[in-house]
């Protein structure tokens, strides 16, 4: 935030709004121009590469500009907002104007200041001109050389003598210098000198007929024999084909936001942690009956009571047999970390991308307390308002497929969590139950982990206990 010189109108900065955040794009604005806002006002919602979030304004005042239109996204550190804080109105700045001279009066012109400049590149023409050196060809009349011009020998009434074997027009020689003292910068006659080369025989190359490094290797290289040109046997390189785009029947959305930031974390975690995924089919019929049995229990009143709910209760107790697969790795340090606390991810689907919000202490809560924690986190993140603090320091994840059909999958783990677990669709199929082939409820789990520090025994039976407990709910007392 700054203050201009004129007035007391203060520049609201974009925020990192998240943590580590680098960009921001502006959703909608809820002042314009010309409104008083407050402190703590609302001014705008901006969408990050985590959530949408809305920015409140940090002081009192005029909004006096709006520097960034809706939909742009902009750097964090941008300015992006003016207010005037000094009882100023909303019309912009008076331009500054020059205090005229007074008639008759003028500074001198004061001469351009040295600028430094490396050897060999200048950086201003001057009307100077150094001599000629002797046995050196004549620089066209109409060519100026790169390096700060010479003087020019009409300046003190003489002529410049004429190069040894120069052109009439004053180009270079077309062929070895024959007499006088070829041109050369001492580094490459220390070369010749050292390669046995008699720069005089050499063919220069450089401007104003100067001998490079190039030309006195070139004089020692062997000949090399001509080879015959087969470019017209070599078929032209084909150009790439542009993109076909029918404006008509199709559309191009932009990617960016959370769903550039989720592209980003999948590809980064597919490839970073070696992926491991189980699966378990497993009767759930139990599990079903106590859903119906706690939406009537009075502590769950006004509680939304769903299957979600168990699983998630039955990951929790399975966790707390396996403690080791609630861990991370620390790439730096080479070390395994096991968390003492599950922080349980709720991978939800939002208009704006998928967006993995988790449960804090999930594993401390009672189960009325985790359906409460629930209900809020998918409330929240349906309507947009998820904030970064609350996708932070995941554990563990669990993603339901089921909800659209599906009856298993293959997640992706959740950057920086060791595993996932994915629920399928329930719903009744032929099992073998007591001996006899009986219609049941059944679903598909599928846990993914990360290989590096989760083996398959423990993967394993994390999700055999998840499976048990589903199978027989009643374990939810028993192993807790």
């Amino acid at each position: 935030m700054t203050e201009s010189a004129v007035g007391a109108v203060r520049e609201f900065k974009m925020p990192d709004v998240g943590e580590g955040l680098t960009e921001a794009e502006i959703l909608k604005w809820y002042v314009q121009p010309g409104d008083t806002v407050t402190d703590g006002q609302v001014v705008c919602e901006v969408e990050t590469a985590k959530a949408a979030v809305e920015l409140p304004i940090p002081y009192d005042g005029v909004v006096r500009a709006l520097h960034v239109p809706e939909g742009t996204t902009v750097d964090v550190g941008t300015v992006i907002i003016a207010v005037d804080t000094g009882g100023g109105t909303a019309a912009g700045p008076e331009p500054e104007t020059a205090p005229a001279e007074p008639a008759g009066t003028s500074e001198p012109e004061q001469p351009p200041a040295r600028q430094p400049v490396l050897v060999g590149y200048g950086v201003a023409t001057t009307a100077t001109r150094r001599r000629p050196r002797k046995g050196a060809p004549a620089a066209p009349a109409d060519q100026a050389p790169a390096a700060p011009a010479a003087s020019a020998p009409a300046a003190s009434g003489g002529q410049a003598p004429a190069a040894l074997g120069a052109e009439p027009n004053g180009g270079a020689p077309a062929g070895p210098v024959t007499a006088g003292r070829p041109l050369a910068k001492p580094p490459v006659r220390k070369l010749a000198k050292d390669l046995g080369v008699d720069l005089a025989t050499v063919v220069p190359s450089g401007p104003d007929g100067v001998i490079t490094r190039e030309d006195v290797h070139a004089a020692v290289a062997p000949p090399v024999s001509p080879e015959p040109d087969r470019a017209a046997d070599r078929a032209p390189a084909a150009a790439p084909a542009p993109v076909a785009y029918d404006a008509a029947r199709e559309t191009r959305v932009p990617v960016k936001g959370v769903r550039k930031a989720t592209a980003a974390a999948m590809v980064g975690s597919a490839f970073t942690a070696p992926h491991v995924t189980e699966f378990v089919t497993v009767d759930v019929t139990r599990t079903m009956k106590l859903v119906e049995e706690l939406k009537q229990d009075k502590e769950f009143e006004g509680l939304r009571v769903s299957p979600l709910l168990l699983v998630a209760k039955a990951l929790l107790v399975a966790i707390r047999r396996h403690p080791d697969i609630n861990a991370s790795w620390d790439e730096a340090a080479q070390e395994i970390v096991v968390k003492h606390y599950v922080n349980l991810g709720i991978a939800a689907a939002t208009p704006r991308g998928l967006i993995v919000p988790n449960i804090k202490d999930a594993d401390a809560k009672t189960l009325p307390e985790l359906a409460r924690s629930l209900a809020e986190l998918v409330a929240t993140a349906r309507e947009g308002k998820t904030s970064p603090a609350a996708m932070r320091g995941g554990t563990v994840t669990i993603t339901n497929v089921g909800v659209f059909g599906v009856d298993t999958g293959t997640p992706i783990l959740n950057p920086g969590e060791s595993a996932i677990l994915a629920v399928g669709a329930i719903k009744p199929q032929p099992w073998v139950h007591k001996g006899k082939v009986k219609p049941r409820q059944v679903t598909t789990l599928a846990l993914s982990f990360d290989h590096r520090l989760v083996d398959g025994e423990l993967g394993s039976r994390v999700l055999a206990d998840v499976a048990a407990v589903l199978e027989q709910p009643k374990r939810l007392i028993t192993w807790a």
